[in-house]
């Protein structure tokens, strides 16, 4: 019995690890570890700006070519033609023949007048005519008769040129008499109104049963012509003469076969879809307002402008070559000059004055100032601080998707998706 105390007394002083003592190591290691990372990265050297990453700036590409240089004015719109329906001959209007706001066509009954006096008035000259006829007859007749009895002097040469001048006189009744039964045939004619032009006419201005053209042109509708429209606008003697001054100096060039494209903004902003076209442009200068009348012709075969309606109208003169668009924001206008940011190579912004020909489509048209391929700050003026560089970004347009929308939303949801569990061995290790 006293041979197995003695073994167990020998294996007694053997070492035996304990596991909290080893977890108590490694975390000592990790720890040491950390001090020594933070240590490193104090010890890092600064980068620019004291550390601080160049900031971003929205640019925009330099791209000439040929612009467009578009003037919005104010502008009112007039029917084409215009004709007043009067009433000229005098009577009750008894009957109304179209339908008020439709189409009429040239020639086409509009109203009727009582006609019984005009006829009555027709057929006495009708039969005034008919008289005189009858006694031209009878002059000529006798004149016939006495021609070879006044060669056989049988009658006296007097009674010869009475019948001769009493023929004469039944000539000229028969001529009078026909001027009446045509005077009578047109009040006649009056009193069937047809419509003067072809267009829309409007609301019937008398009704039946009223007393018209007595003393004086009753009128009794209106008729327009839509299709095409007039737009009348003014624009400054100024801006006439300085744009014909640089088409001159061949820095611009004329817009289009007619010299100038139309085209017309609604009250509401949006643009006609159909173009026009210039028709002229005064050759006087209002003395009180110093502007020239200009007027355009548009198409509206479906009628969705009316006349009398108060437009803008985009009037584009002349094209701009190798001229550059930017968005306004872009430039700085000032007393001193307009003047834009330009980012360099080495990412240094400086400013640069250039020359503004007018705008487009909310944009600045560029005339000189900027060469192919320099990139122009538009956002991010904030941003800048003294001369340090910047790194240029492409430039979205408000309300544009940017080309890696798409790949955020990944991003943000790797990132706000919960942590990816430990290890079997490392969640052992801290439950023990």
């Amino acid at each position: 019995m006293s041979l197995p105390s003695a073994r167990l007394s020998i294996a007694a002083p053997i070492p035996h690890r304990s596991p909290l003592r080893g977890h108590l190591a490694l975390t000592s290691l990790s720890l040491a570890a950390l001090l020594a990372g933070c240590g490193q990265s104090s010890t890092a050297p600064a980068g620019p700006a004291g550390g601080m990453p160049p900031a971003e700036v929205g640019v925009v590409t330099v791209t000439p070519g040929d612009v467009g240089l578009i003037t919005e004015l104010p502008g009112r719109l007039e029917a084409s033609r215009v004709a007043q329906v009067r009433a000229r001959a005098a009577g009750i209007l008894q009957k109304r023949l179209f339908v008020e706001g439709s189409d009429v066509k040239a020639g086409q009954p509009l109203f009727e007048i009582d006609a019984g006096p005009y006829q009555a008035a027709f057929a006495s000259a009708q039969g005034s005519l008919a008289k005189a006829e009858a006694n031209l007859m009878q002059a000529s007749a006798q004149a016939e008769r006495y021609k070879p009895l006044v060669e056989a002097k049988a009658i006296s040469q007097q009674e010869f040129v009475n019948a001769q001048a009493a023929q004469k006189q039944a000539e000229a009744d028969v001529a009078i008499g026909k001027a009446a039964m045509q005077t009578a045939r047109i009040n006649l004619n009056y009193a069937s109104i047809t419509a003067p032009i072809s267009g829309r006419i409007g609301r019937a201005l008398v009704t039946e049963g009223a007393l018209v053209g007595q003393g004086e042109a009753t009128q009794l509708a209106l008729i327009q012509q839509i299709n095409p429209l007039y737009v009348n606008f003014t624009q400054s003697a100024s801006e006439v003469m300085k744009l014909r001054r640089a088409m001159d100096a061949g820095q611009l060039k004329r817009a289009g076969a007619q010299a100038a494209s139309v085209r017309v903004v609604l009250e509401d902003g949006t643009e006609y879809a159909r173009a026009g076209k210039l028709l002229f442009s005064d050759l006087t200068v209002d003395a009180s307002s110093g502007q020239i009348t200009l007027r355009a012709e548009v198409p509206n075969p479906a009628g969705t402008l009316l006349p009398g309606l108060y437009v803008r109208v985009r009037l584009e003169q002349a094209q701009a070559s190798n001229a550059i668009t930017l968005p306004q924001q872009a430039v700085t206008r000032s007393p001193q000059g307009d003047s834009v940011m330009v980012v360099g190579a080495d990412g240094k912004v400086a400013p640069r004055p250039v020359k503004v020909g007018g705008q487009q489509n909310g944009q600045w048209v560029i005339l000189d100032g900027l060469k192919a391929g320099e990139q122009v700050m538009v956002d991010g003026f904030q941003k800048l601080r003294g001369d340090a560089p910047v790194k240029p970004v492409p430039w979205q347009a408000p309300g544009s998707v940017p080309a890696k929308a798409s790949s955020a939303p990944a991003a943000a949801s790797a990132a706000s998706a919960p942590a990816a569990p430990a290890p079997a061995s490392a969640t052992s290790s801290a439950t023990r």
